[in-house]
């Protein structure tokens, strides 16, 4: 019976992926830990280490789809070890090569390059959504490049922007999250074995050639000394995952915010039969919105831990190092779930056009103060405009009046302006800047940066 939310039924979908619920299941679990027993038992015959009959029996017999986890917990659970009855289980299966099992490994060693080969599956599906995260972001911006909006400052209204812009934001950190995937999975994807506190003793002379094949045949790379003790590997991975997880609820809570009734700008993807409410039956509620900003807070908790387990004790202890096993799977989990909802949301996104030139207008054209400031400013200086300006905009949000009106009613500017140059610079459409310019910038460099290659066309 599942006990945490990952694994529910009915919710877990909420909070992971099937796909990577399988990464970090208990059986994959122990698939990669017997695929790293038996890579060091196949470079180990290579070098001599061990006999080669032992290796290749080794090679030829273990399976771990072939080992009962119910019975290798029940041995654990009096040996009071988090291996050694995988251990036991593996010798009993390959018969007399199994005294060959783990020859000169620690737990450590098996258990830490394992968690590496879960991360090098979960790396695979990071990079893959991220890019259709960016390729839809990119798709949006371009669509909406020129699609004129409110942009808010303080929860209020600003100035005004385009849609295209607001996306393009995001793209671009996007493309910088996958640039930092690419950097980083060199480091991170490195096993360890190197025996009790990284010396190769055990395995003697032929020790660090032992371990280079082991990772070689895993296809991880192969530290310069021994990481035990070193465990910025782990966080480097999970800084980075924060970072993608925090642009994805950012996204979500803007979203959300956009489709509050009374802004109504967008909407989250609806499907016929979806309930808001089990009272209200009008409630179109922003459910995916919601799941997709409410994931990065507790992974960003995730990450505190993964972040406090490099606190390691001498040249290695257990009390960090179990930190990983409860957070490392939680990140995968509630990073998978947000990439996948994102992905959702933007190939199902309404964008209620209409609404956004409606709300361009809802302040009667104090949108347009800084406009209106500027070309003022041009005759009469700055600073004296900024006065003059900022007076006839308080009266009219007091006594809620258009904006031209007071302007006009002001004599200081009724001579010096026209009705029709007052209309001109009240135009919000006319005053989004170089936002569509910055938008087309982001899309090339997103199309010539090369983080998107090879992503789905």
């Amino acid at each position: 019976m599942a006990s945490h939310i990952l694994d529910f039924l009915i919710l877990g979908n909420n909070f992971g992926t099937n796909e990577m619920r399988a990464i970090w299941s208990e059986t994959n679990r122990l698939q990669k830990q017997v695929d790293v027993e038996v890579a060091l038992a196949k470079a180990e015959g290579e070098l001599g280490v061990i006999p080669i009959e032992a290796a290749n029996s080794i090679i030829s017999k273990a399976d771990a789809s072939k080992l009962s986890i119910e019975q290798i917990a029940e041995e654990a659970a009096k040996a009071k070890h988090s291996l050694m009855s995988t251990i036991n289980a593996l010798q009993k299966q390959v018969g007399d090569a199994g005294q060959y099992i783990h020859y000169g490994a620690t737990t450590q060693d098996i258990v830490d390059t394992a968690t590496v080969l879960q991360l090098k599956q979960s790396f695979t599906v990071i990079e893959r959504d991220s890019k259709l995260v960016a390729l839809e972001l990119k798709r949006l911006a371009k669509k909406y490049q020129y699609l004129p909006m409110v942009g808010r400052t303080h929860g209020m209204q600003a100035l005004p922007t385009t849609f295209g812009f607001k996306l393009a934001v995001w793209l671009d950190e996007f493309i910088r999250h996958l640039q930092r995937l690419s950097e980083i999975k060199q480091r991170v994807l490195v096993g360890n074995i190197s025996g009790a506190i990284c010396t190769y003793a055990s395995m003697g002379k032929l020790g660090p050639q032992v371990e280079t094949r082991a990772l070689t045949i895993l296809g991880l790379n192969t530290p310069n000394i021994g990481w035990q003790a070193a465990r910025d590997r782990f966080s480097e991975y999970a800084s980075v995952i924060a970072l993608i997880s925090g642009t994805l609820g950012k996204m979500g809570n803007e979203f959300y915010n956009l489709m509050r009734t009374e802004i109504n700008e967008v909407e989250e993807p609806f499907s016929e039969g979806k309930i808001g409410s089990t009272t209200m039956p009008h409630k179109r509620n922003p459910a995916a919105l919601e799941g997709l900003a409410s994931l990065t807070a507790p992974l960003l908790k995730s990450v505190a831990l993964i972040h406090e387990s490099m606190k390691v004790e001498h040249e290695r202890d257990a009390m960090s190092w179990r930190a990983e096993w409860i957070a490392l799977p939680e990140i995968n989990l509630y990073i998978s779930a947000q990439l996948q909802t994102a992905l959702a949301v933007l190939k199902g996104l309404k964008i209620n056009a209409e609404k956004m030139l409606i709300n361009l207008s809802l302040q009667n054209g104090l949108l347009l103060s800084e406009k209106v400031m500027f070309e003022i400013g041009k005759r009469l200086g700055k600073q004296t405009a900024h006065n003059l300006v900022y007076q006839s905009a308080m009266k009219a949000f007091e006594q809620n009046r258009p904006f031209k009106d007071i302007l006009l009613e002001d004599p200081r500017l009724n001579k010096e302006f026209t009705e029709s140059e007052l209309d001109a610079w009240l135009d919000p459409i006319s005053y989004i800047g170089s936002a569509p310019e910055k938008v087309a910038q982001v899309i090339q460099y997103a199309e010539q940066c090369g983080v998107l290659a090879c992503a789905f066309a």
